[in-house]
């Protein structure tokens, strides 16, 4: 199918899909009703107004209660200024705010290069993605989190390393899953982004001990380990190793944390080789798969870890993978398995999401060399021809300042053609530093069960 020449037939298109996703969100998953937002905001009003403790509250009706680290907390108080509507206004621009900004960092400067249509595009098949269905609709934070750690690959991607590890750190500070990324930072040798980032996540932490100590001191010794708190482990939605062998009955401890260390010995290596390539969008991408995969708990919404690799696959010329693992990440088919996941049709049904982030985990093309680097070497090589008759000369204007301007322009030029090669651009993608850089530079009704990606509220 060829796509409409003019701008009418563009608009036309869009219109139609923009009316079928409306159909399919509208029909085919059920929204959440911001049931991770009103256990924020419930949580917030009982400690504030109500004079209660933040681990006690629990969503009226259900079981389910606050399960992030007590700086979380802290850093939703504004939410005990405003009501619930409010709430759920603010948490939507935030979230798009956050989507707008991952975006931005993984698409890189190509994305004006497709303009309106190709961004009512993007629109289109974002809004169709499951995890950020689920993020958005239960006003979940996810996608800030995201934001934040993206951020700090952008700029240790482009060399601005100085402030690297500011938003690793806080994130680590609200969620536990983000703290894998500080782990990557040590694995790649980057010491002080690694020293920035758990500096921020303690500092961060220490803030709310001294601001909600009772709350501090119940969540780090007893809440943190309770994994009852988050809900059930072989609830469908449950898309980590953990899940899988809840829904096979495996309840050994040991058998899991076996498979979590083979996953982390893969990421290990995957992720140092492709640090010190420079392909720090891989080292991201990798590190968001393996958080998901071995934490005890990654609920669909969690998912959205899985955009960068989607990015990565269509930098290496892999469109149709990266559609067709996106497709299946659209179409909320673990539900199918939701009452029964026995046999092997469950085994591999309700697994799926589970599967694909193995996969991407273990193929992801990464560590490739930035294309600008190979430009580098072609210039050098050009510079070290033969001796001719007007290699004195040459070489005398090499010696003066401004000789060397033609070997500085060379990463520049070779960036909007290592863009187009890779048909989206992005931190690491089709850019480079400099020539002097070191080389390591759901489907079932919501009132059976609100909370369709969880069996829990906020883990």
């Amino acid at each position: 199918m060829r796509a409409p020449a003019t701008d009418r037939g563009r608009l036309l298109l869009l219109c139609l899909l923009a009316g079928a996703v409306t159909v399919f969100t509208a029909t085919v998953p059920l929204l959440r009703d911001w049931f991770d937002l009103r256990v924020y905001h419930g949580t917030v009003d009982h400690w504030i107004h109500h004079g209660g403790r933040v681990y006690d509250y629990r969503v009226p009706g259900t079981p389910y209660g606050f399960t992030y680290p007590p700086f979380a907390a802290v850093a939703m108080l504004p939410m005990a200024l405003v009501g619930l509507r409010t709430a759920i206004a603010a948490a939507l621009l935030l979230n798009l705010v956050a989507l707008a900004a991952v975006v931005r960092i993984l698409a890189g400067p190509g994305l004006r290069r497709y303009g309106w249509y190709g961004a009512a595009l993007a629109v289109c098949a974002l809004a169709l993605f499951e995890p950020l269905r689920d993020t958005f609709s239960f006003g979940q934070v996810n996608l800030v989190l995201l934001a934040l750690v993206l951020t700090d690959c952008l700029l240790l991607a482009t060399g601005r390393e100085r402030l690297a590890g500011l938003g690793i750190g806080l994130a680590a500070a609200v969620k536990l899953t983000p703290a894998l990324f500080i782990a990557l930072l040590f694995v790649a040798g980057r010491r002080r982004a690694a020293a920035v980032a758990t500096g921020v996540a303690l500092a961060a932490t220490a803030a709310a001990a001294l601001i909600a100590p009772d709350a501090s001191r119940f969540y780090w010794t007893r809440a943190l380990w309770d994994t009852s708190r988050v809900g059930r482990l072989d609830y469908v939605s449950n898309q980590s190793l953990q899940g899988v062998l809840a829904r096979l009955g495996v309840e050994s401890r040991a058998v899991w944390a076996l498979l979590a260390v083979l996953v982390l010995a893969v990421w290990a290596r995957r992720a140092r080789r492709a640090a010190a390539a420079g392909d720090w969008p891989a080292a991201f991408a990798l590190t968001g798969l393996t958080a998901c995969l071995v934490s005890p708990v990654t609920w669909v919404h969690h998912l959205v870890w899985l955009l960068p690799s989607f990015a990565l696959l269509l930098r290496a010329g892999h469109p149709r993978v990266a559609g067709a693992l996106y497709g299946v990440l659209c179409t909320s088919v673990v539900w199918l398995w939701f009452d029964d996941a026995s046999g092997v049709d469950g085994f591999l049904g309700s697994n799926t999401y589970t599967w694909i982030t193995l996969g991407l985990l273990l193929w992801l093309p990464a560590g490739q060399e930035p294309s600008g680097r190979r430009t580098i070497s072609r210039s050098a090589k050009a510079m070290m021809a033969p001796p001719s008759a007007a290699a004195p000369a040459m070489a005398s204007a090499a010696g003066q300042p401004g000789g060397r301007r033609a070997g500085a322009e060379t990463p520049a030029a070779a960036g909007p053609a290592a863009a187009a090669a890779g048909g989206t651009s992005g931190p690491g993608l089709g850019r480079e530093r400099s020539a002097s850089s070191e080389p390591t530079g759901s489907t079932r009704p919501a009132a059976a069960n609100p909370q369709s990606s969880n069996a829990r509220a906020s883990s």
